[in-house]
């Protein structure tokens, strides 16, 4: 039954005859601390009695003396505050005794419950008093060791309830051991104990509440792993009342989800699958420790299925942002004029809240321009949201793009969806590919960028946005235009600023500066160390000489797959058996293995170029394979090249398909320079 706390402590005072008489002339002393209910019962009656109050009101504490408290503590979970006998109680009732019998010899009998008085042996000399001491168990106990002192010649005997009624009933003087100060002591004990039981309850409450709205399953235990508390959720997920397991061993009921092994050790045991009754779990176990002692354990479950729907819901939510910030404008790599000179421009438009459209080839870099921009403007602590307009299918886009609203059709997600719009604002909205957006979206788009608000899919009432737009596309949107695949009120409203961004063919000048930034990057993916880079630094050469001949279709896109494939090649070729530098001939083998679409514009279309020494693939270190005669061979291939050009080496090293910097450098190593 649930507590009121309203209502004082309930305490139940259980006792018959003398200690009842006591009870009853204190309780009323207590009316403003507590409701006390004296009953006038022992043993199996007095538990029945108990129950019966509890199914009325849910009681406190109870409060007995002698065998009656300990049989009703071994009977009834609720607290039981037995009345004790002190030293004083013990001496002022003796003397009584004294001076009560009418033996000469002073002797008394002193019959106690079980573990109720010390030894009393001292209080001969104290008292010039012969105490001959019995304890019993049970009420016919009692009986038998009063009659059994009868016997021995004495006429009084002190002792609990019990005893000395037992003594009045057979025609001894029967002395009462408790003293109202005794059973008064009780009583506060019992109104302190109650106080301190309903500030636990409150906690246990206010922490079952708590419990009650969790998704995770809880089980919390004590020192001997029996359940305290299981929560809705848990309840939910195996089958049972919330109650169900209170006070069971917890291995005994589910030996699955045991905390033995935890209350043993005293350790976390964390992210363990569990199955349990066909449903699988994720279970974590720990130690509850209370002033650094182990009191008990709990432990928490989770389901993998609400856990993959909730990892879902933040990915769906966060996505927008995980597109944020990574590139700043410097890390548009190039030195050559055309480069500084849309770099010049990109931080001009930083300054500006237009919206930019940058044209260009695939792969030229349009992304890191945008959001390069978007890093040197005052918006570079709000989102940057990046969305592929050909990547999205023409259905989803618009609803990724605008939002909507709970319901809007089926399959809606519950609560509705924020847009990307709407998760850019004041931020930047990155619409890459434009270009290829369906035009009944190129509509809607028109109106955000004139109005300045969206209609999520579904919503009746707009809502504004302040957002810096900056689109990108490859394709000729002026033809679009002229063949009606392209809204031309759209192409004015997106090109206000614009940016054209060359292909890497038209700064070839900037490739090696290009190819070190993507090597560094490469070889940091790769793990490898720094004495690796050096040992092939003349792959990255090699690629840097014959890439001046190479169109670049794919741009800096392509540069960047190309290096890391090489890198990613080379790791299982060359880097595990040895870091010994390779030779540029050996790098030269390499890459035409792992990059011949850098040799085939040359093979095929300068068919005057003599073809390049087909090196053999290095094997381990330290083995020359061949290496004198390809010096050899190399030398004379660089002096027959020399001859056709009359000496002029910007010839010479256009017909070998090298930069006149490596052509100087095998000239000085073959002597020739």
């Amino acid at each position: 039954m649930k507590r009121d706390p309203s209502l004082p402590p309930q305490i139940v005072a259980v006792g018959f005859r003398r200690i009842n008489k006591m009870l009853q002339d204190l309780a009323p002393t207590f009316h403003t601390q507590a409701h006390i209910e004296v009953v006038d019962v022992g043993f199996d009656n007095a538990v029945a009695r108990v129950r019966e109050l509890q199914a009325l009101r849910p009681i406190d504490v109870v409060v007995a003396a002698g065998s009656n408290g300990g049989y009703l503590r071994q009977h009834l979970d609720t607290p039981v505050v037995l009345v004790k006998v002190g030293g004083f109680d013990v001496l002022q009732a003796l003397a009584h005794a004294k001076r009560l019998s009418a033996s000469v010899s002073a002797k008394v009998g002193l019959v106690t419950y079980e573990g109720m008085i010390p030894d009393l042996s001292g209080l001969h000399d104290l008292l010039t008093l012969d105490v001959v001491q019995r304890t019993y168990r049970t009420e016919e106990e009692a009986r038998l060791c009063v009659q059994e002192l009868r016997q021995m010649g004495i006429d009084v005997v002190v002792g609990s309830g019990a005893a000395a009624d037992c003594a009045d009933d057979l025609g001894l003087v029967g002395v009462f051991l408790y003293s109202v100060d005794a059973v008064r002591e009780a009583l506060d004990d019992a109104v302190e104990v109650a106080r301190a039981s309903r500030i636990e309850w409150a906690k246990r409450e206010r922490l079952n509440t708590i419990l009650a709205q969790l998704s995770d399953g809880v089980i919390a235990v004590d020192r001997n792993e029996c359940v305290q508390t299981l929560n809705p959720a848990m309840a939910q997920w195996l089958g049972i009342e919330v109650g169900a397991w209170q006070g069971l061993t917890l291995s005994e009921v589910c030996p699955e989800l045991g905390l033995k092994q935890t209350l043993r050790l005293g350790t976390a045991d964390l992210e363990r699958i569990e199955k349990v009754k066909g449903k699988t779990l994720i279970a974590n176990r720990m130690p509850i420790l209370e002033q650094g002692v182990l009191t008990g354990a709990v432990l928490a479950c989770q389901d993998p299925i609400s856990i993959q729907r909730v990892d879902r819901h933040i990915r769906m939510r966060i996505k927008p942002h995980a597109e944020s910030q990574r590139y700043e404008l410097s890390q548009w790599v190039g030195s050559s004029a055309v480069v500084q000179s849309v770099r010049d421009q990109a931080w001009h438009y930083a300054a500006s809240a237009s919206t930019v459209l940058l044209l260009g080839e695939s792969g030229t870099g349009k992304e890191v321009l945008a959001q390069g921009i978007h890093m040197a403007s005052d918006r570079r602590d709000m989102p940057f949201v990046a969305v592929n307009c050909a990547a999205v299918s023409e259905s989803l886009l618009e609803s990724e793009l605008f939002g909507y609203e709970d319901g809007a059709f089926t399959g809606a997600r519950r609560g509705g969806k924020v847009g990307l719009f709407e998760a850019a604002h004041k931020g930047t909205i990155f619409l890459d590919e434009i270009g290829d957006l369906p035009l009944a979206l190129q509509t809607r788009l028109l109106r955000v960028l004139q109005e300045r608000e969206v209609l999520r899919v579904g919503a009746t009432e707009p809502t504004p946005i302040q957002v810096r737009v900056i689109a990108a596309t490859h394709r000729d949107l002026m033809a679009h235009v002229r063949q009606g695949l392209f809204r031309q009120d759209l192409y004015y409203r997106i090109n206000i600023l614009r940016l054209e961004v060359p292909p890497l063919r038209a700064h070839l000048s900037d490739l090696r500066e290009l190819a070190e930034s993507l090597w560094a990057k490469a070889c940091e993916g790769q793990g490898w160390r720094a004495a690796q880079q050096v040992a092939m630094r003349p792959l990255l050469d090699a690629l840097v000489d014959v890439g001046q001949w190479h169109d670049w279709p794919g741009n800096v896109r392509e540069l960047e797959n190309l290096i890391e494939r090489v890198v990613a090649s080379t790791q299982t070729a060359h880097v595990e058996g040895s870091v010994a530098p390779i030779t540029p001939e050996q790098a030269h083998a390499c890459l035409r293995r792992w990059a011949p679409e850098l040799f085939l514009h040359r093979e095929k279309d300068d068919t005057s170029l003599p073809k390049p020494h087909p090196f053999v693939m290095p094997k381990q270190a330290g083995e020359n394979h061949g290496h004198e005669s390809a010096q050899a061979a190399e030398q004379t291939r660089l002096s027959e090249a020399l001859a056709q050009c009359q000496g002029d080496r910007a010839q010479a090293a256009a017909m070998l398909g090298i930069s006149r910097t490596t052509l100087w450098r095998k000239l000085k190593q073959h002597g020739l320079a």
